[in-house]
């Protein structure tokens, strides 16, 4: 009689269980629907959502962004590093959302990928068939302590904010000498480079303002070495010993104690703390997936949205694709990353929109991280994330320093950004390596 009684007891467990899951999973119809819903308004959402837009008409296409502005974040190093105008690097989002996609200027609070629904910030429900999450990454600055209250104040300041980037080289222009210093954290973050660029550009002006036989140029990074890719490495290395740029590797910052202009590390080898003065203090702040990613049923175990490698389509939903920084792919979070990213998404998901079977496009991890050294010098980096390997557009070895490549960088690129990515019809340098590969040494 207890065993059949624990039986029943054990079943209608079950039973209540599994009514409570499906009614959980039974939503009340969206308030309203479209053919593909992309969560972002940055270079991957507007790419995508230019091209889908274009080809499914007006209606169907809903890109959802609460910001105001987009912004080219790219040339902040430019910015900060005294060299563009702040200006330069702005647009309202409304004249780069795409005419025949529909800008729903709010925040997601909700990814229901059961449901094929997206929960907004005033309450509403937007239903899709497709799924693009092209969010970003999110910037945690209140994971080191001290951060927020003092940044953009006494010296401290960082070019991942469009607040604090204005301020950068004016702080470079009022150092006097003393103690430079500057972080990079640990974990993954957009644009790996550019702690190192303002390094390499702020050393330049101290010199060029005669103050730097006076000066230290301290870069503690969390990172085991300069760059991750040693064929690159191995130059900003050299450039570095050369430029007495001091290097501490594992040392990640955890604090900053401004009253007294001191700044704490954890060397993460040992856990010890150090604490170094500064005069002039830039960070990198910590980043992260965005907290409405991480909380669905679309992450991966570090909150990143995950999708297969090659293809960018969801591991776990069918009709869901990711791109750029706020996916899981193991590549470098660029915009150069994102321009072949998104021609492989768009390829993918349009064939399976039309219900065709095709041989799926497949990403190969290109990114690319022009590393300016220099008010007039860059080294134009471009490599497989996958792989670590070159995957150069030039017939040319570009480990060289070239001022070529940096009015590549500072005056075309932008161009092929503004009217080329975001409008969907730049999908990466490919073609061009390929056509060049003829005149390629294979030294």
């Amino acid at each position: 009689m207890l065993a059949a009684r624990s039986r029943f007891a054990a079943t209608a467990k079950r039973t209540f269980a599994s009514q409570a899951e499906a009614a959980a999973s039974t939503a009340a119809a969206p308030d309203k629907k479209y053919k593909v819903v992309v969560v972002g308004g940055g270079p991957g959402g507007l790419s995508v959502s230019s091209t889908l837009s274009k080809m499914l008409g007006k209606d169907q296409v809903a890109v959802i962004d609460p910001a105001s502005h987009h912004y080219y974040q790219p040339l902040w190093t430019y910015v900060g590093g005294g060299l563009k105008d702040f200006r330069e690097s702005v647009r309202p989002m409304e004249s780069v959302v795409p005419e025949k996609a529909e800008w729903i200027k709010d925040r997601v609070t909700k990814l229901d990928p059961d449901n094929n629904q997206v929960k907004l910030g005033d309450g509403k429900t937007v239903g899709y068939d497709y799924l693009v999450v092209a969010a970003g990454i999110q910037i945690n600055w209140e994971q080191i302590k001290g951060l927020k209250e003092t940044l953009g104040k006494n010296g401290v300041t960082s070019n991942y904010s469009a607040d604090s980037v204005q301020k950068t080289y004016k702080f470079i222009q009022d150092f006097k000498g003393g103690n430079a210093l500057f972080s990079f954290p640990a974990g993954p973050l957009k644009c790996p480079g550019a702690p190192t660029k303002i390094v390499f550009l702020a050393e330049e002006a101290f010199r060029l303002q005669g103050v730097r036989d006076k000066t230290n140029v301290t870069y503690n990074t969390a990172l085991p070495k300069i760059f991750g890719v040693d064929h690159y490495g191995r130059v900003l290395q050299k450039l570095a010993d050369e430029r007495g740029i001091n290097l501490n590797f594992q040392h990640e910052l955890v604090e900053i104690k401004a009253d007294d202009r001191k700044a704490i590390f954890r060397n993460n080898t040992n856990q010890e703390m150090k604490t170094f003065d500064y005069d002039f203090l830039h960070v990198a702040p910590p980043q992260g997936a965005p907290t409405f990613i991480k909380e669905s049923k679309l992450a991966d175990a570090a909150g990143f949205v995950d999708v297969s490698k090659t293809t960018l389509r969801s591991n776990k939903y069918k009709n869901v694709f990711a791109l750029g920084d706020c996916s899981n792919l193991p590549t470098s979070k660029t915009a150069a990353a994102i321009t072949a990213e998104s021609g492989v998404l768009k390829h993918n998901l349009i064939a399976d929109m039309e219900g065709k079977t095709i041989q799926e496009a497949e990403y190969d991890g290109y990114t690319s991280c022009p590393l300016i050294v220099g008010r007039d010098q860059l080294i134009l980096a471009e490599f497989s994330g996958y792989t670590g390997q070159p995957l150069e557009t030039f017939p040319v070895d570009q480990r060289a320093v070239t001022s070529v490549g940096q009015y590549l960088n500072m005056e075309i690129i932008p161009s092929i950004y503004w009217n080329g990515l975001l409008n969907g019809v730049w999908t990466g340098p490919a073609a061009f390596r390929n056509a060049m590969s003829p005149f390629r040494s294979s030294n």
